[in-house]
């Protein structure tokens, strides 16, 4: 009988290196946890595009929106790891403001796989809210304290968590508006029904490109090189800074050679001039670090915003 179980334990062993050895042998999917439209999804897209091609099999993008992306993060982290649903995710906290409640976060729930780049923050306004500049924007909320809305791409969401910073380091208040992902809260401002965000420039590229949006300040620490005019929102308010992560991210347990050749495939990918260009026309820039150093980027990630989280005492809505 102790023969026959190791003679199982040992079939089994041969059989999962023997599959991680194929992979792939058919299509990956990639989990998004926002709805399309937002900068993740953009950025998701072009690199699938690219992935296809190199692991000669098809990468999809799977759009799983909803609770402030813990509805996608649940599904990606209860996925088999075999290599065959991944998920890819920026910079947003949701899962931290409603802990114990909610038991997955980016550090503890899953394996780091490769980090793909930074986007700078960008503070936009409709056309018709009368401001020209961030400092407009701060006095008139003073003067009409909760009568400012800002669109977010959900709770705990990057727009959330910046616009949360700005409003603890200026004493504004600011109505918190918040949908499923970047691109709707986008919509929604581009339709006039919220005034302002403060959201990834890749997201709001193309609206302040054709004069839909009105591009007040970039919230990197110096300014962007495609808007040389454009202030930082650190010119008025010493200190702001905040840009966006793109990274991808494997069940637990997925095999470390699937991860491994997962990363080098993506490392690839985005340090190709075409996909370097891709996401510098959106207001990115490739960033290449392994997976163990992009795993502790994540830790001191989420501290920084469980931080802000605990000073603005952002609550579950």
């Amino acid at each position: 009988m102790k023969t026959k179980v190791l003679l199982g334990v040992l079939l089994a062993s041969i059989a999962a290196v023997s599959s991680a050895a194929e992979w792939p042998v058919k299509s990956v999917r990639v989990i998004i946890p926002w709805a399309p439209g937002g900068s993740t999804d953009i950025v998701g897209r072009i690199l699938a595009a690219d992935l296809t091609a190199r692991l000669k099999q098809q990468v999809i993008i799977d759009n799983r929106a909803g609770a402030g992306s813990i509805v996608g993060l649940q599904l990606a982290t209860a996925a088999p790891p075999d290599g065959y649903t991944l998920m890819m995710t920026s910079t947003a906290y949701g899962f931290l403001i409603d802990k114990p409640k909610v038991p997955v976060d980016l550090v503890n729930s899953f394996a780091p796989v490769a980090m793909i780049g930074f986007g700078d923050s960008a503070f936009v306004v409709h056309p018709s809210f009368p401001v020209k500049s961030v400092k407009d924007v701060i006095d008139l909320a003073k003067r009409r304290p909760g009568q400012v809305l800002y669109a977010s791409s959900g709770i705990g969401g990057f727009p959330h968590m910046n616009t949360e910073l700005f409003r603890l380091m200026t004493g504004t208040h600011l109505v918190h508006v918040p949908f499923k992902g970047g691109g709707p809260a986008t919509a929604d401002l581009v339709a006039g029904h919220s005034q302002m965000q403060i959201a990834s420039l890749v997201t709001v590229a193309s609206f302040v490109q054709n004069g839909r949006l009105k591009l007040l300040a970039i919230g990197s620490p110096k300014r962007h090189p495609k808007y040389p005019g454009v202030p930082t929102i650190a010119e008025t308010v010493p200190g702001y800074e905040s840009r966006i992560w793109w990274g991808i991210f494997a069940p637990p347990k997925t095999p470390a050679d699937i991860i491994g050749r997962f990363h080098s495939a993506t490392m690839d990918a985005i340090s190709s001039p075409a996909f370097e260009k891709k996401l510098e026309e959106q207001g990115g820039a490739v960033v290449k670090m392994s997976s163990a150093e992009f795993g502790k980027l994540m830790v001191a990630e989420q501290n920084k915003w469980l931080d802000v989280i605990k000073r603005a005492g952002i609550k579950g809505e």
